[in-house]
């Protein structure tokens, strides 16, 4: 979607208006044409631009200590704290690590989070649920079908998986149209903890021969593509050499912008060739216990367009969010922005910790500064 069909279409328009225009007028009998004189300061007004803003978390994880809480006290203190981020963004994308397999549910390993979980997600402001993960098949091809079926009967958008070919073309790449902007999203797992039992439905795997015509179609119909792999080590601060060679793969195939999950902590930031590399946020929600895997990242990325030009991805800018047991901040789980005032805390001793844990982190290098 370059500047030759933005062209292409104001043409056209220009066209048809003219043709309109010619309709309207009377014709006259007189006289010579004469240009029309404008003042040169006309051709000087700035066209305002628009900008898209993109805000992305990492994994959901519906432990079942997540879930049971949320059957005593609701899901809504879930996001709360960040609602206007979420509420806020044009588009806004999450991990969901967990399929919806049905009763009974289940947490770790083997995942089956309840369909309300998702419902919530959806109405809490998320515009897309990233869905190819390691988890996404625990419960085998039935429990990915089923995902599959109240995903679409619920109306919430997703990719990374697909119940067939026909849905499969319309969700890998996923087109994303905003404010004049078309993203293309390309969502694929390292790997699932349990195998298939039939063709479909489909999980992206990170095979590099079939995203190749993936990233072609996202290139060929998107003005930003953006690739979210779920690959690395868990718990590992730093990327791994399998993540950095995947990540020039795909920037060599036409990625803007690369934002991966499933370490469970926040991984570095590196640029290739000028394609911001987000190579993890770690968990946006879950019930794990060690200190860094409570700390998580949010990115924001601004997408600037402006009136005969290509948009511009800006580079991402990062704020930091830790997750809140029940009782701590509210009566259950929230994810909370670490700049939440301590007052907040019901058990102040965790505000410490949150606190102790980021100095920790940011004075190891372990934590993505703000500019590349």
């Amino acid at each position: 979607m370059g500047i030759c069909k933005r062209l292409l279409a104001l043409f056209l328009l220009g066209t048809v208006s003219l043709s309109a225009l010619g309709q309207r007028l009377p014709l006259k009998e007189t006289t010579t044409w004469k240009p029309l004189q404008m003042p040169v300061e006309y051709f000087r007004v700035e066209v305002p631009a628009d900008t898209v803003t993109l805000w992305i978390v990492g994994d959901i994880i519906s432990h079942r200590a997540v879930s049971k809480s949320a059957e005593q006290f609701g899901y809504s203190s879930f996001f709360q704290y960040v609602e206007e981020d979420l509420v806020g963004a044009d588009v806004a994308i999450g991990n969901m690590e967990f399929p919806l397999a049905g009763q009974p549910y289940s947490g770790y390993p083997s995942f089956s989070g309840p369909d309300d979980f998702a419902q919530y997600l959806w109405d809490a402001g998320f515009d897309v649920l990233l869905t190819a993960n390691n988890h996404v098949l625990d419960k085998g091809s039935a429990g990915l079908r089923r995902t599959i079926e109240m995903l679409d009967s619920m109306g919430i958008t997703y990719t990374g998986i697909a119940a067939d070919a026909a849905a499969d073309s319309l969700r890998n790449p996923l087109f994303v149209h905003v404010k004049g902007v078309t993203l293309g999203l390309v969502n694929f797992t390292y790997g699932t903890n349990s195998g298939a039992d039939s063709r479909w439905p489909k999980v992206w795997y990170m095979n590099r021969e079939a995203l190749e015509p993936v990233f072609r179609r996202a290139r060929e119909g998107a003005d930003i593509v953006l690739a979210f792999p779920h690959w690395g080590w868990e718990y590992q601060f730093r990327h791994n050499p399998d993540q950095e060679e995947m990540a020039r793969w795909m920037v060599e195939h036409g990625a803007d912008a690369i934002i991966g999950g499933h370490p469970h902590v926040v991984q570095d930031l590196q640029f290739i060739d000028g394609v911001p590399v987000v190579y993890s946020l770690g968990n946006a929600l879950s019930n794990q216990n060690d200190l860094p895997a409570r700390l998580e990242a949010a990115v924001t990325f601004k997408i600037v367009s402006r009136w005969l030009q290509d948009p511009v991805l800006l580079p991402p800018s990062y704020s930091y969010l830790w997750c809140t047991k029940p009782g701590f901040v509210e009566d259950s789980y929230a994810a909370v922005p670490v700049t939440l005032p301590k007052e907040y805390w019901r058990v102040p001793e965790d505000f410490d910790t949150m606190t102790e844990t980021f100095r920790r982190q940011k004075a190891g290098g372990y934590l993505p500064g703000l500019e590349p």
